[in-house]
């Protein structure tokens, strides 16, 4: 591979460690607040490489200068990512409340206990 290409592009490859990390941590994990720090870290890969492809070289903010050469750079990527962080907060924030609530239900936040004891209150049911 050529070493110039990958020097270029270093914005591409730091994107892709970043979402392998945070798809490694949600899936390799059984605490559910490291789950949401992965999903978190894979959003905000997300969001870099959104934010990356809106960049264009020697481009400027599209204010129309009557200069028919000049390169502008498109803000819509910009704009929506923007919104996606809110509503990245938002669901974060929901997420972390429902595993307070899970907390409080079973007294745990590990994916296995949760499993075990909802496995258990079924058999439980089922037997009686």
């Amino acid at each position: 591979m050529n070493i110039d290409l990958l020097l270029t592009q270093w914005n591409y490859v730091l994107v892709i460690i970043l979402m392998m990390v945070g798809f490694y941590t949600v899936i390799a994990r059984g605490n559910l607040i490291k789950k949401m720090v992965g999903l978190n870290i894979f959003q905000t890969s997300v969001f870099m490489l959104y934010i990356s492809m809106g960049k264009l070289t020697d481009g400027t903010a599209p204010i129309l200068t009557g200069d028919a050469n000049t390169a502008y750079s498109n803000p819509l990527p910009h704009v929506l990512i923007l919104t996606a962080i809110v509503v990245g907060v938002a669901t974060t924030a929901v997420g972390y409340a429902l595993i307070i609530r899970i907390r409080e239900a079973f007294n745990t936040i590990e994916e296995d206990d949760i499993i075990d004891a909802v496995n258990a209150d079924t058999q439980a049911e089922a037997s009686s």
